[in-house]
């Protein structure tokens, strides 16, 4: 199967989906095999506008922003670094969640 022809086409989309659902799935499967924890983050999660030293959210950012300083705080951020931190308080946070729920 030529995946990457069918990129090109009107199938693409679908292609691709499929293509993101396969993998989320096998990183599920290994995740409970090593017994990890697997959580997934809200696509719409502003993990690129929040400071991860201080919480404060600075809104949208164009994309040729790669560095910004924190407006309350002051940190120097990486844009990916300070989104990737974000995104992994976020998963700790919901797995979090997920445990307290299973508590009660």
């Amino acid at each position: 199967l030529a995946v990457s022809g069918l990129g090109r086409t009107r199938l693409a989309k679908s292609v691709h989906d499929a293509g993101w659902s396969a993998f989320v799935g096998m990183l599920e499967y290994k995740a409970v095999k090593y017994g990890r924890t697997f959580a997934k983050v809200d696509r719409a999660f502003p993990s690129s506008q929040v400071c991860s030293a201080c919480g404060f959210r600075d809104g949208p950012k164009p994309l040729h922003v790669r560095e910004w300083a924190g407006a309350e705080c002051g940190t120097v951020h990486d844009r990916d670094h300070n989104a990737a931190r974000n995104v992994l308080f976020e998963g700790r946070r919901i797995v979090a969640a997920a445990r307290a729920e299973t508590l009660n």
